[in-house]
């Protein structure tokens, strides 16, 4: 779950450092309580339960909401013995605004994917990608460089989304290109996010933190690149020959009333975000809510379009013949929500953690005792494991005293780290939930050798031309 809070351009603004400092100097050090010890147990358990999810069916939200409540309740009855419940409840309010952030981020993300998907967008793409003759393969290079090409701007977890509805649509005929394509874009989101302040919650920490300018950002691009390609190169010899379906064997209607708009919608919202974040300083979730806006008004307008057709007939036509039908709230409904509260337990449990102490012990060894490279070498690895949102923030507020191009790395290496894993980063566990059964952390897991070659060729050739 590394950048799986990655929260991914969700924004996620971390904390107020004013906060987080008094908060850093009242906290008890749990690390050698037995409410230490029982919260780490609780959170290793978790994690196993959603690795396997897909042996044992226990959707991964469960496990993770059960930690983050374990966790958080023993550090409360500590911390009431100890006459300080005021802290439990700042900790817990900083971890929660975190987590609510990424939810209405994900939520009018999720909301636009499941209404470009009904009035036929994804389709229509799919049979225009299908006449240009493209087959499977093809089609794995289209959608990673756009995958990579579009995380900087829209960050990695929203074109993560988009892409692998282009993939279920594209390849729904041939399951093994779902699990290699979703592998894929997964790796692409996350190498392009890493040289953009946007493209990335680590990168937009740590440009926040005035650490890095925009322009430094940008000497990340070759090792992201780097980091793409060598993985993607020897997956494509996974893709299953042929192509997709003709489209003129395909019947119905593909792109119906709206579609276009709301894709236009959804653009013009990410374009809110950007400049509002970018200009005003506005949290990204503040932007993707007023997209959610752009929507329902569009909303409201295909209502009166309705009514009028309605009107317009002596006798009712049929019940599903509306071209105008469209109800917001429905799409709200159909979002992912086993994916949404399991960002939420993995925020409250790594967070709960981290109030404990255990990350700031690992920051203090890493540091202390493998030096900048090494330690941010590590930090990639970990970001896999635990969550780069803390792993980063902690190596923030430790503030070694590295240079520009040891900046840099750490900013690359918690960026990429998380595709070591499906569940590294938040869009492969948001693609899980998109594919599932298609797309799922073994899946990935098999690619994990060849991933990890692109992630220390990557950190090679990063050293190599920025020292």
């Amino acid at each position: 779950m590394s950048n799986v809070f990655l929260v991914l351009v969700a924004g996620i603004l971390l904390c107020d450092p004013a906060m987080a400092s008094e908060l850093a100097s009242e906290k008890l050090d749990l690390t050698r309580s037995w409410a230490g010890y029982l919260s780490l147990a609780g959170f290793i358990i978790a994690y196993l339960l959603v690795v396997l999810e897909e042996k044992i069916h226990l959707r991964k939200s469960k496990p993770m909401l059960a930690a983050a409540g374990l966790v958080w309740l023993l550090v409360a009855i500590v911390y009431n013995q100890h006459g300080m419940p005021h802290m439990v409840a700042a900790g817990i309010r900083h971890d929660f605004l975190e987590y609510a952030e990424l939810f209405f981020f994900l939520l009018v993300a999720m909301t636009y994917i499941n209404s470009m998907l009904e009035r036929g967008v994804f389709d229509e793409l799919r049979h225009w990608l299908v006449s240009r003759g493209f087959g499977y393969r093809a089609l794995f290079w289209i959608t990673g460089i756009l995958s990579f090409f579009l995380s900087p701007i829209a960050d990695n977890l929203t074109t993560a989304l988009i892409m692998c509805a282009v993939v279920m649509a594209v390849g729904r005929d041939e399951t093994r290109f779902i699990g290699v394509a979703c592998t894929n874009i997964v790796v692409a989101a996350n190498a392009g996010g890493a040289f953009s302040p946007f493209g990335d919650i680590t990168t937009l920490m740590v440009w926040q933190k005035g650490i890095l300018e925009v322009p430094e950002f940008l000497t990340l691009f070759v090792p992201s690149v780097v980091n793409y390609l060598i993985p993607a190169f020897f997956m494509q010899f996974a893709i299953p020959p042929g192509k997709p379906p003709s489209a003129s064997d395909e019947g119905g209607r593909r792109l119906m009333y709206g579609g276009v708009q709301m894709a236009m919608l959804f653009l013009f919202t990410i374009v809110t975000v950007v400049v509002l974040h970018n200009v005003l300083h506005v949290p990204p979730a503040y932007g993707m809510m007023g997209g959610l806006l752009y929507l329902k008004l569009y909303g409201y307008y295909m209502s009166l379009k309705s009514r009028a057709w309605w009107r317009s007939y002596d006798e009712p036509p049929g019940e599903g013949d509306d071209p105008y039908d469209f109800d917001v709230f429905s799409k709200i409904g159909q979002a992912e929500w086993d994916t949404l509260f399991f960002f939420y337990g993995v925020i409250l449990t790594v967070g709960g953690l981290g109030f404990i102490g255990y990350l700031g012990i690992v920051s203090e060894a890493m540091y202390g005792q493998l030096g900048y490279t090494g330690a941010n070498i590590l930090v990639g690895v970990l970001s896999a494991l635990v969550d780069n949102i803390p792993v980063m923030f902690a190596v923030l507020t430790m503030n070694p005293p590295m240079d520009n191009v040891q900046w840099l790395l750490v900013t690359l290496t918690a960026g990429v780290g998380g595709s070591l894993l499906s569940i590294g980063s938040a869009a492969g566990v948001a693609l899980m939930g998109q594919a599932r059964g298609y797309y799922t952390f073994f899946s990935h897991l098999k690619w994990t050798p060849v991933i990890a070659l692109g992630y220390g060729a990557s950190i090679w050739v990063h050293l190599l031309i920025n020292t």
